[in-house]
């Protein structure tokens, strides 16, 4: 079975779709595919499909939903005349077999060699986490890239959630933040700021009160000479998080952002000698873009060091001992 829910809900048994268009079935079967191997109770299954209270009639409702799953199981697990027992099963494989009715719920089993994007998810993050605490930056840009490219849009999409699936999707996309902070700070640690200059603004604009991601912009933009912009990056967060929580950007993020402050007085008065000296930036500016690199530790300029906050990581199938994300710095000469 193969099995893909970040993004839209797709589910296929032998190569077939056994995704129902109805909603109540495919929210059955979304809630199956969350917990897949497990058994899902049926009072879990009634409260997410009548969150306000199960009707008179519920249980059996909830029955014919899984009875229209069998079906579509059916279908696609019939072989065709002469073919062998689909995947690779020596016996045939039956749809009571694959959504099991078990005392007081209903489990989904996946069988030998099942796909499920979560699972891949979890599996390349997690071998990203483990290369940034080894400090293998480009091998944990590799694998925490690939956990990004499985993602085909917003998990469960098209899927009415109840209040299990919600906290579903909401762990799914902590645990998607979590890997595109980490993946953006190897990316930063491997200099690569300006190639991430081209998909890092949208990202900010999106999670507009994440905190790690806008000071990635605000290091990104300072390292590319443009520290104009990396405060009004630092000031529209600011202005997001007074209108939405009342509250004040980190303390790391305010000590980031006095650095570039004080990056741009060093500027600023770099400058000024230059004019006095008859040496001006064409121009007059210190910050055009085409001004140069910044300098390089050692050459008189203050370093910028943000420490990204602690987030939860994408559970893993067995989670290791420490479970708490490195706060791994990156730092930034300017």
């Amino acid at each position: 079975m193969d099995i893909h829910v970040l993004g839209g809900l797709s589910v296929r048994e032998n190569g077939v779709s056994i995704t129902p268009t109805a909603a109540a079935p495919r929210q059955v079967l979304a809630l199956l595919t969350a917990f897949a191997g497990q058994v899902v109770p049926v009072t879990v299954l009634t409260e997410e499909l009548w969150p306000s209270g199960a009707p008179r009639g519920a249980r059996t409702e909830l029955a014919a939903h899984v009875a229209e799953l069998r079906a579509l199981l059916a279908r696609a697990l019939a072989p065709a005349d002469g073919d062998p027992a689909p995947g690779g099963w020596t016996e045939a494989r039956t749809a009571d077999a694959v959504l099991v009715s078990l005392p007081g719920g209903y489990r989904l089993d996946a069988g030998v060699g099942g796909v499920h994007d979560i699972g891949r998810f979890q599996r390349a993050a997690g071998a990203g986490y483990r290369a940034m605490d080894a400090g293998d930056l480009n091998r944990a840009s590799l694998r925490l890239g690939e956990a990004l490219a499985l993602w085909r849009g917003e998990p469960y999409a098209g899927v009415a959630a109840g209040p299990r699936l919600r906290r579903e999707i909401e762990r799914l996309e902590t645990a998607r933040l979590s890997v595109l902070d980490q993946w953006v700070e190897a990316q930063l640690g491997l200099g690569r700021h300006e190639e991430i200059l081209s998909e890092l603004p949208g990202l900010a604009a999106r999670y507009a009160t994440n905190e790690p991601l806008q000071a990635h912009l605000m290091v990104a933009l300072l390292r590319c000479g443009r520290h104009e912009e990396a405060l009004a990056v630092y000031e529209r967060l600011r202005t997001v998080l007074h209108r939405e929580t009342g509250m004040e950007p980190c303390a790391r993020l305010r000590r980031l952002h006095h650095s570039v402050l004080a990056v741009r007085h060093t500027r600023v008065a770099a400058g000024h000698s230059a004019r006095a000296l008859g040496r001006g930036t064409p121009g007059g500016s210190v910050f055009a873009h085409d001004a140069g690199p910044v300098p390089a530790h050692g050459e008189g300029a203050p370093t910028v060091t943000w420490y990204a906050p602690a987030l939860p990581r994408v559970p893993a199938p067995h989670p290791p001992a420490r479970t708490e994300t490195a706060k791994a710095a990156v730092a930034v000469a300017v």
